[in-house]
């Protein structure tokens, strides 16, 4: 309930804590799963003191239980276990400190981890996060590769090792973190986010040797699953060995069966892409080779042709067979000329025999009237009346006697 207060009347700090104790009092007894990351157990004392952490983020609690809760699993719990506690929440009141007093603890078994691994697998899966639509395709020549892995560890040894051996020229980007225990999870996702946000980096690899299921649980944890979910950056993950499958390798980019192989996935050998150059160049050369030869055999075909080899040949009888049509129709025609020229002679000698000039050179006259008609009967002139006579040579005037 709240509780009014002014400036002018506040409350106490001993009636706050007071308050605060009444509330947490109010609530009951809880099922609590954490890490155990302190434990102290003083011989002679009847009180366990134990610190429980949440791997996922950085929060701890005080937990303190009787020596006969903790016996009874003292022989499988130790600095690092997983636990399920339950406890009640109570509030120290002079010093103002929350503790847990737990009434029962129970260490978490390697089968419940891998049920409860499958059920997150499952509700990730559900939200895409595992979708290969997702993936994100690896450079093929990564220039700066960020690796997050433990410090000096076998796993940064091999990545680097191998790395350079096959492109002496990559550089690295190396972000050394806890890789198992309490601090593995926010220093992980800590690392991973700063690569991220490293313009220069092509790639990040998170890498860690092999282990058991316990010391892989960070690379399972939701948060930084959903992290690595956020990069812009391929994520390539390297966990353990290959029969070992944290939730890390279903969202990343792509998922390497050892810190070695990872090496070899991200990092391209400079022999075998020499060799490769080197085919591909001598493939290009044969396939130039062919085509230039190829070329070469169809022009030599081409010019073996009759008319490239004589051109003028084609023109040359097309050449005569126009002089031989021409010599013809010359022919033709000038026969046909012949032909007409004899024919109009003939009309001609047949039009002058027949024509009235010829007749008037036989000796005859033609009579006109003045009117100029020819007379034709005896009848149509009269006693005195003149006329012209037209002869071969001319005309003259004549008159009718009778």
């Amino acid at each position: 309930m709240a509780v009014n207060t002014t400036p002018e009347a506040p409350l106490p700090v001993g009636e706050v804590s007071r308050l605060i104790g009444g509330w947490i009092d109010r609530l009951g007894a809880v099922w609590v799963e954490g890490q155990i990351t302190q434990l102290s157990r003083r011989p002679g004392a009847g009180v366990v003191f134990l610190t429980l952490r949440d791997p996922s983020y950085d929060i701890s609690v005080s937990v303190t239980c009787y020596r006969q809760v903790f016996d009874a699993v003292a022989d499988v719990v130790s600095e690092g276990a997983r636990v399920v506690v339950l406890a009640k929440p109570e509030w120290y009141a002079p010093r103002g400190q929350l503790s847990l007093r737990a009434a029962e603890i129970r260490p978490v078994g390697v089968g419940e981890l891998l049920a409860r691994l499958e059920q997150l697998k499952k509700a990730l899966a559900r939200e895409g996060l595992f979708a290969p639509e997702r993936k994100k395709p690896l450079p093929f020549l990564p220039q700066l590769v960020g690796l997050v892995c433990g410090r000096a560890s076998a796993a940064e040894r091999d990545v680097l090792e191998n790395a350079r051996h096959r492109w002496p020229a990559v550089r690295f980007e190396v972000r050394n973190v806890a890789v198992q225990g309490v601090h593995a999870v926010p220093q992980v996702v800590q690392a991973v986010k700063e690569l991220d946000a490293v313009d220069d980096v092509d790639v990040i690899i998170v890498a860690r040797g092999g282990g058991s299921v316990e010391d892989l649980l960070p690379f399972s944890d939701e948060q930084l699953i959903r992290t690595v979910a956020q990069c812009r950056t391929p994520v390539v993950s390297a966990i353990g060995h290959e029969p070992d499958n944290p939730l890390l390798d279903h969202v990343a980019d792509l998922r390497a069966s050892t810190p070695t192989d990872a090496a070899k996935k991200v990092v391209p050998d400079v022999g075998e892409e020499y060799e490769r150059v080197r085919l591909l160049r001598d493939r290009a050369r044969r396939c130039v080779a062919a085509l230039v030869d190829r070329e070469e055999r169809g022009l030599a075909h081409a010019l073996a042709r009759p008319s490239i080899q004589d051109p003028q040949r084609m023109i040359d009888v097309r050449a005569d067979q126009v002089a031989d049509l021409l010599d013809r129709a010359r022919r033709c025609l000038r026969h046909q000329l012949d032909r007409a020229d004899s024919e109009l002679s003939h009309t001609h000698a047949r039009v002058v025999a027949l024509s009235p000039a010829a007749t008037l050179k036989r000796g005859y006259a033609v009579l006109q009237k003045a009117d100029g008609h020819a007379v034709r009967d005896p009848g149509e002139v009269a006693a005195g009346e003149a006329l012209r006579a037209r002869v071969s040579e001319g005309e003259f005037s004549v008159r009718v006697d009778t």
